[in-house]
């Protein structure tokens, strides 16, 4: 009998420990990666920015971290988005520039690691890390002979399904422009909604999904909220299986060609036709990222969403897009061409209504999440960024490992510290330095007066191209 109470207590015991085991675990979070394109550090409304109209946008800020020092890899689109995915600097991969190279299948991508936790994974809206065809002409590269070589698609990265496009389209009525535009008129900065009574030209680009197969229907009006109509089953069918899921959400707004219809281009009647199609097409963004945010209430699953929000580089030049007090713009080094807007909110994770000086990069984003959901990283392939949740969330963080830059291929390059930052723009002929914390408009190089940090730091940025080198060799695959 004694021998009997003494297993049934250890049962009962054994039980409840059990039970409050499973109690305790909590669901792996959503994760959802939004990337604006061309998107200038002072083109939102929780940057400082009174005249453009983000309240979505502002309102997510507000309730997560503000990053005032994040960095997009690149000065370009292509190579950012290459770091996004991988963790890696662009130029591993041999991804120097905008419609150059690919993805590769022996990198390793965040859709691929959280597919081994059951991911639902999806990407939506610009691709611009390959082609999807190699039979027609589609937008800079698509069948065209010498780029048969650059054929990739997300489902070959760990994606369970795609809508997008090779690169660039006009942000409404995406794939078509007018067809009346006057000799010498530019059709590149862009244009008012084209009637049903005008003529139109196609555009020459292509909306394609799994297969690849082109997709022909829904692809009239705001291009954002083309994309976001995709975007909002593939959640749903998550929520359904009891799935959780990842997705990429990679906006072409404000990228050239700007288009908004009347609604959005009164909103800024007051100003200029170009600021209100620049400005007209970045509302329309931020209500569709506000209808992502209102489904994710709706399904109950915000609060366990950990959704980052960030451009691909600084402001297109000839624009009304804005890099504040920052030095240029897309295409440079200095911090207007490479510092972003951005921020992350993790409601069950990570305490709003925050902002943090601490330098950040796109490159972190593959690290973080791999923290996050237990993944483990190859530790013999180089990766650039860190893990950084554990900076965010203590105060006063520093981060030590450098972030380095390379444009295109080895004319441009920089290397930032927590905070000084080191560039060139001739191929290393010629060093800068700079005190970010003191100095962030890039006024006054120091370099002359910090010889032995310029050194230091020159040396560190040596060892670390050393490493890209390989790695562009194909050295970190067997």
């Amino acid at each position: 009998m004694r021998l009997f109470l003494s297993l049934l207590s250890a049962s009962v015991l054994f039980l409840a420990i059990a039970c409050e085991q499973s109690v305790s675990v909590k669901p792996q979070p959503n994760i959802i990666l939004i990337m604006a394109d061309d998107l200038g550090w002072f083109d939102t409304g929780f940057n400082g920015n009174r005249i453009v109209k983000t309240p979505h946008l502002d309102r997510l800020a507000k309730e997560g971290i503000i990053l005032n020092r994040f960095y997009a890899a690149s000065a370009v689109c292509s190579p950012t988005r290459a770091s996004v995915l991988t963790g890696r600097n662009p130029l591993r991969m041999n991804i120097p520039n905008a419609n150059s190279g690919h993805m590769l299948e022996e990198e390793i991508t965040i859709p691929e690691l959280l597919k081994q936790k059951n991911y639902r994974t999806g990407h939506f809206g610009k691709w611009h890390l390959g082609t999807f065809t190699k039979e027609i002409m589609d937008a800079n590269r698509g069948g065209r002979i010498k780029h048969n070589k650059h054929l990739s698609v997300p489902t070959q990265h760990g994606y369970d399904e795609y809508f997008c496009t090779e690169s660039k389209v006009p942000t409404y009525d995406p794939m078509i422009f007018p067809s009346n535009f006057e000799k010498g008129e530019s059709k590149r900065f862009g244009w008012e909604v084209i009637n049903k009574e005008e003529s139109s030209i196609d555009y020459g680009t292509a909306y394609w999904g799994n297969g690849p197969v082109k997709i022909t229907k829904n692809l009239e009006g705001s291009n954002a909220r083309v994309i976001m109509d995709r975007v909002i089953p593939f959640i749903d069918v998550a929520k359904k299986e009891s799935q959780p899921f990842f997705t990429t959400i990679w906006f072409h707004t404000p990228h050239l060609p700007v288009v908004a219809d009347s609604k959005y281009r009164s909103m800024y009647a007051e100003l200029s036709e170009r600021e209100q199609l620049y400005y007209g097409c970045i509302t329309a963004m931020d209500d569709q990222i506000g209808r992502l945010w209102d489904k994710l209430e709706e399904l109950g699953e915000a609060n366990n969403t950990m959704l980052w929000f960030c451009s691909d580089n600084g402001p297109e030049r000839d624009t009304p897009g804005s890099a504040g007090v920052f030095r240029e713009r897309k295409r440079s080094l200095y911090e207007g061409g490479v510092r972003v807007p951005a921020f992350v909110v993790w409601k069950n994770k990570i305490d709003g209504g925050q902002k943090m000086n601490l330098p950040c990069v796109t490159s972190d984003y593959l690290p973080t999440i791999a923290s996050v959901i237990n993944a483990s990283i190859d530790e013999n392939r180089p990766i650039d960024g860190i893990d950084i949740l554990p900076l965010l969330t203590q105060k006063d963080s520093i981060r030590d490992k450098p972030i380095g830059f390379i444009y295109p291929k080895y004319e441009k390059i920089a290397w930032i510290t927590d905070r000084y930052k080191l560039i060139s723009t001739d191929s290393l002929k010629t060093l800068e330095l700079y005190d970010l914390l003191n100095d962030k408009e890039e006024n006054n190089n120091i370099a002359n007066s910090h010889k032995k940090l310029k050194e230091e730091l020159s040396n560190d940025l040596d060892d670390w191209l050393i490493s890209v080198k390989k790695s562009s060799n194909g050295e970190d695959f067997d």
